[in-house]
């Protein structure tokens, strides 16, 4: 059975990403593993040093560098191990019964690839340790993790409640369509008050599609409500979000080519940054 995985660190929301976890596993009857992994660290290369100045110092130096190297990842493996530990104590609190724990070496978004064929659901902090002081930072691995990654992401803010107000990103794209299917077909969001929102200059000549998703969400149970905001996306969609207290945004990750991301920027980001609200993405 594939496994809603919670991507922990030492970063003051994983906490949120745990109770995160605890929810999505408990709505979707799936499986929680609770994910740690120890960045690779590069050391100097230890190669041939004959005939080099100094050889004598350089050794030496190679030598307490790969000790302090190996006493760094014994206490990175411990801390990872305690984490871990603190974590599955929260989520069996929080009524947890299935549940593993997952600590590894490596890249984490390679990690996430190899994996990817078992996660149902990967759950992110936006804010990783190097940017836990930083309120609109995103992580140094959040991106490009979404930008890979095939599988849903859930990206949780400093703290987690459970959402019952949602919207959608809607623009009538394949990957908004798909976002749509998703809260249709997923006992996650069921019942939840979902509104359906088009942004961007292109917004009003999509109606007939709008009207259809309002109507497919409101023959499955959701309370519905479809709208048309005028503006650039990004800032609409966050105002409307403010607005409208919105608790969840589902959305499709970075739908334009790559060159015209590059232009005019991608809406995906800039809500990564500037949300106050967890988004669950879909590429």
């Amino acid at each position: 059975m594939k496994t809603i995985t919670a991507c922990l660190d030492g970063s003051t929301g994983a906490k949120a990403v745990c109770e995160a976890g605890v929810w999505a596993s408990q709505k979707l009857d799936a499986p929680l593993q609770l994910l740690h992994v120890l960045e690779k660290e590069s050391l100097p290369p230890s190669g041939d040093l004959s005939g080099t100045i100094g050889f004598g110092s350089r050794q030496r130096l190679l030598e307490q560098l790969v000790k302090l190297e190996a006493e760094k990842s014994r206490i990175g493996r411990e801390h990872g191990e305690a984490l871990l530990n603190e974590a599955k104590t929260l989520a069996r609190q929080s009524g947890a019964t299935d549940l593993s724990t997952l600590q590894l070496h490596g890249s984490l978004v390679e990690t996430l690839t190899d994996l990817e064929s078992h996660i149902r659901l990967a759950i992110m902090g936006r804010q990783g340790e190097l940017h836990d002081s930083a309120h609109h930072a995103i992580g140094s691995h959040l991106e490009h993790a979404i930008r890979t990654l095939h599988c849903p992401v859930l990206v949780v803010m400093q703290e987690f409640r459970v959402p019952l107000r949602l919207m959608i990103a809607f623009d009538a794209s394949p990957t908004s369509r798909k976002a749509l299917d998703l809260v249709i077909g997923s006992p996650l969001l069921a019942g939840s008050e979902c509104h359906v929102v088009m942004a961007g200059k292109a917004a009003s000549t999509h109606a007939p599609h709008l009207e259809a998703a309002t109507r497919d969400l409101k023959e499955k149970g959701f309370r519905t409500t479809g709208t048309v905001l005028d503006g650039t996306a990004a800032e609409a969609l966050q105002s409307y979000a403010e607005t409208h207290r919105m608790e969840l945004m589902v959305m499709g990750a970075y739908g334009h080519k790559p060159i015209r991301r590059f232009l005019v920027g991608s809406t995906t980001t800039r809500m990564l940054a500037e949300t106050s609200i967890p988004l669950l993405i879909l590429r």
